[in-house]
């Protein structure tokens, strides 16, 4: 009995289980009781063609109709396939690829493709019903024959929906329709090839990655990002519907292929049949618009036609494929959905709001979103007549706030010539903005004076000592650089009691980081205690720091694209050098260390690989050795101007840009870090008292 069970499943699709046995059964006694109110010669007629259906079903596989050598007596495949082991586990939350009796269209190139002038389904000719081949099934033969149906023809050929209220159209040759849709086709294969067409001067992921045998940072690494929480278990051995680039039929015709390597939102697929040989491998973007889940093309219409190069590979091509679907895992039926729910941004433009001033760090300004790419907002200042004067940075950055946040936390504002909104202009609502934890400063909180370790936001590739110069509302702090301040306290900066770039006491010696000592200071090595003595303060207390450290995901050695925080606009090829429980060290490939930036693990500027294909966003090369050149003589031009016009910045000697170097502006500052709460925890902090 389980044998026939399994069989069953295999030949039709069928659910098996008790509950749909049990519908199956009253299903077949309902048809043996209709039987019987029917003259004889219809019960004949109707179960030839209820036998002749059921046949179809079975020879199709759930994706094969009416392909020529693919019906139930033809020869069984090569040795060679028979002999092939089944395909290995995957992850369970994925849909599995059932024998469910669905259609799939599977034209050989040899017997000519027809439309059914029905339903539009594509397929091989010599398959479809009647002798004039113009419909793919007794149904759709005999619903042509109802009037009401067919002023939903020619609509259902050109992909509209057939309206409730239909008048009989004259019916075109089918000839006429065969051309209509190969041209449709044709123009949607050229458009493709045009978008595609688009490089970032010839560098490319994929290559960059075999070439060296990289590896890269899943996307479940990324929250901020789109599909990072609901990547699922897309990994090696999931198999999707992508264009078959290796045919010659003029029509865009598809193939099922099975991810080899997953890089980010990248993925390297090798057709169905290839089995090792990876000649015709690719790499593309899983959520690109031509990545389908199996089954996606009999909903559609599509084609399936095995690749130019392996078509004489195996005599039977059904029972190759049920060998190697039948339990293989795919895509979630609403992925593209929700690649494109996740790629919906609250952020409108026109919309205004609180940034940090590049020029003036302890100061805000207001600023309005002019654009809005992948979550990323270029904000113009509102006092920017030319619209030139912008700064990028994420939606969930911690450097932008709803306004009257300065306001209502003590922070300094720069208050704008314009006295009321342009037209067109709105306040973003505050419920938009990324939320920072709650604290309770009635208690033991940080006072003004006392020292700790930060993140220099003019050098993210240094920790500095630190003073905290001001204690602001909601757990907010100033923060100023020991022996590089300037006298006005205009390169203070804001940094949240939780976030994660500043450090208590020790942390460095701790972790083995080379800590910045203050400029001036001539007491080499740098002893907390000792400076702790001469200074006359006080360490701020451990206890208050945010000693949270989420299960990131991130590896040394991992590729990714980062923002280069010293130029925010720009976003580079990088690589994850060293961790420290949730810092990570952003090394930008082609760059000498001293770029490199100390980043939060959860920061919004760090994004899989394939972020910019995806949102169309530029991508920035790893560097030559000429540009770098370059950009090194510019740049020490450029610090030499800037530091004799600002004194006592000792960023300004080691600040460098490695794209464009903005003219007149004093600097370009962004936070690396994130300030939202996380979701781990753990101690890596020693107090150590002088």
């Amino acid at each position: 009995m389980k044998l026939l069970l399994f069989l069953l499943t295999l030949t039709t699709g069928l659910d098996t289980s008790p509950d749909k046995l049990s519908t199956l059964r009253l299903g077949t006694v309902r048809g043996v009781r209709s039987l019987q109110r029917v003259p004889r010669w219809k019960r004949e007629r109707r179960t030839e063609h209820s036998s002749r259906s059921e046949r179809k079903r079975r020879d199709s596989f759930g994706m094969f109709d009416g392909y020529d050598s693919c019906s139930e007596d033809t020869s069984s495949s090569s040795s060679s396939e028979e002999s092939e082991e089944e395909v290995a586990p995957l992850p369970s939350n994925l849909p599995i690829i059932k024998n469910n009796g669905q259609v799939y269209t599977y034209p050989d190139g040899k017997s000519g493709m027809a439309t059914c002038e029905m339903c539009g389904m594509v397929g091989v000719r010599d398959a479809f019903y009647s002798k004039t081949k113009r419909f793919c099934s007794v149904s759709c033969s005999r619903s042509y024959s109802s009037n009401s149906k067919k002023a939903s023809i020619l609509a259902r050929l050109q992909g509209k929906p057939p309206t409730k209220k239909a008048k009989v159209l004259q019916k075109q040759p089918l000839v006429a329709k065969l051309a209509a849709y190969a041209q449709y086709q044709a123009t949607l294969q050229n458009q493709a090839k045009t978008k595609a067409a688009v490089s970032m001067e010839g560098f490319s992921w994929g290559n960059y990655i075999n070439s060296n045998s990289f590896i890269a940072a899943p996307v479940t690494c990324f929250k901020h990002a789109p599909m990072g929480t609901c990547w699922g278990d897309i990994s090696e051995n999931v198999r999707v519907e992508v264009p078959n680039t290796d045919c010659s039929l003029p029509t865009k015709v598809f193939w099922i292929a099975g991810i080899v390597k997953l890089a980010g939102y990248n993925a390297l697929l090798r057709y169905e049949g290839f089995e090792n040989d990876s000649a015709l491998d690719f790499w593309c973007n899983i959520c690109g618009s031509d990545i389908h889940p199996v089954g996606w093309c009999a909903a559609s219409g599509k084609p399936l036609v095995p690749p130019r190069t392996i078509q004489h590979k195996y005599t039977n091509w059904k029972a190759f494929l049920v060998k190697r679907l039948t339990g293989a895992k795919t895509l979630p039926p609403d992925f593209s959905q929700k690649v494109s729910e996740s790629m919906q941004y609250p952020f409108k433009p026109c919309m205004r709001v609180e940034v940090v001033d590049k020029r003036h760090l302890c100061r805000t300004r207001v600023a309005v979103v002019e654009s809005i790419i992948g979550g990323r907002l270029r904000l113009v200042y509102e006092e920017s007549e030319d619209r030139t004067d912008d700064f990028w940075c994420h939606m969930h950055s911690p450097l932008i706030h709803h306004i009257g946040w300065s306001r209502s936390i003590g922070h300094r504002f720069k208050r704008s010539d314009i006295t009321k909104k342009q037209d067109g202009h709105f306040d973003t609502p505050p419920h938009l903005f990324a939320k920072v934890k709650e604290v309770d400063q009635s208690g033991e909180w940080f006072k003004e004076g006392m020292k700790l370790e930060a993140i220099d936001p003019l050098n993210l590739s240094t920790i500095c000592v630190a003073t905290i110069r001001k204690v602001l509302a909601d757990g907010f702090l100033m923060i100023g650089i020991d022996g590089s301040e300037a006298a006005d306290g205009s390169d203070w900066f804001c940094y949240h009691a939780t976030s994660p770039s500043i450090f208590p006491v020790g942390f460095c010696e701790i972790n083995m980081i080379e800590l910045t000592p203050p400029r001036g200071y001539t007491k080499l090595p740098f002893k907390w205690f000792d400076y702790l003595r001469e200074t006359g303060s006080i360490a701020a207390p451990v206890k208050l720091f945010n000693k949270d450290v989420p299960n990131h995901g991130f590896r040394v050695g991992m590729k990714l694209e980062a923002v280069d925080l010293m130029e925010p606009r720009l976003i580079c090829v990088a690589t994850v050098t060293r961790i420290i429980h949730r810092l990570l060290r952003i090394h930008f490939d082609g760059w000498e260390e001293e770029y490199d930036q100390w980043v939060d693990c959860e920061s919004p500027d760090l994004y899989p690989v394939g972020w910019c294909q995806l949102t169309g966003y530029q991508l920035q090369p790893p560097a030559s050795q000429s540009s770098r050149e370059n950009q090194s003589a510019s740049s020490k031009q450029k610090k030499k101007a800037k530091s004799q016009q600002y004194k006592g910045h000792k960023k300004m000697t080691t600040l460098q840009l490695k794209e464009e170097l903005l003219d007149g502006e004093d600097y370009n500052f962004l936070q690396g870090a994130s300030d939202q709460e996380s979701n781990g925890s753990a101690n890596f902090y020693i107090k150590q008292e002088p």
